[in-house]
């Protein structure tokens, strides 16, 4: 990090999505500009680390963690999921089958993570106009009634697929600055509540001529 005093944030995001919804190639052409129209299925579990600015001009590091979508695969997840604080569940526009997935999904990321994690449906492969089997209304719907941010991407041509990782990352960074708020907010309140307490006790010692000390453990 530059400056050499600033602390370092690093956010790990997961994409979550059945098989060959396109999440490897979003997560290359997110990372590294590339893509690959031959890719195979991914075995396992691949990250990248990629470096954000965000509104405030803080850098931040985003690890984002890529896994196959297969049931065989399905071991993996308790692991993979761990100390996640946003994610990208991925389903394909020309695929049905993928979309009606997305609950089950959501109910997975649900079952291993804190509810706050920052989460994005994306409706992958938008280009295939021609052979689209999901409205765009359809994940607008979804999204809505699950909480979700919503954006339908392209890893082909990379249509909104910065948008959609960097959304994501923004607001995992405000759910974080929210936290640290509060929790400053509340020390603030404590430090009022102690201040208040010792002169309320001395204030008493003093109507009622008692001597007070103060012990700390």
């Amino acid at each position: 990090m530059e400056g050499g005093g600033e602390e370092e944030y690093l956010f790990k995001i997961v994409i979550i999505g059945d098989s060959a919804v396109g999440k490897s190639n979003l997560l290359s052409r997110y990372a590294r500009n590339e893509f690959d129209l031959h890719s195979k299925a991914t075995i396992g579990v691949e990250f990248q680390t990629q470096c954000v600015r965000v509104e405030d001009g803080k850098e931040v590091k985003a690890q984002l963690w890529d896994t196959a979508g297969q049931e065989r695969f399905r071991a993996v997840t308790s692991a993979y999921y761990r100390g996640a604080l946003g994610a990208l569940l991925v389903y394909d526009v020309s695929r049905k089958g993928t979309f009606e997935s997305i609950p089950r999904w959501l109910d997975e990321l649900n079952t291993h993570c804190d509810t706050t994690v920052a989460r994005m449906l994306v409706g992958n492969k938008c280009d295939l106009e021609e052979i689209r089997e999901v409205s765009i209304d359809e994940g607008k719907s979804l999204a809505e009634e699950k909480g979700l941010f919503f954006m339908e991407t392209s890893a082909l041509d990379s249509t909104n697929v910065k948008s959609a990782f960097e959304i994501v990352i923004a607001e995992i960074y405000n759910n974080f600055s929210r936290k640290v708020l509060n929790s400053d907010s509340y020390k603030a309140e404590l430090s009022v509540d102690r201040v208040s307490l010792a002169k309320n006790g001395a204030d008493l010692s003093k109507q009622n001529g008692i001597n007070l000390s103060c012990c700390s453990r």
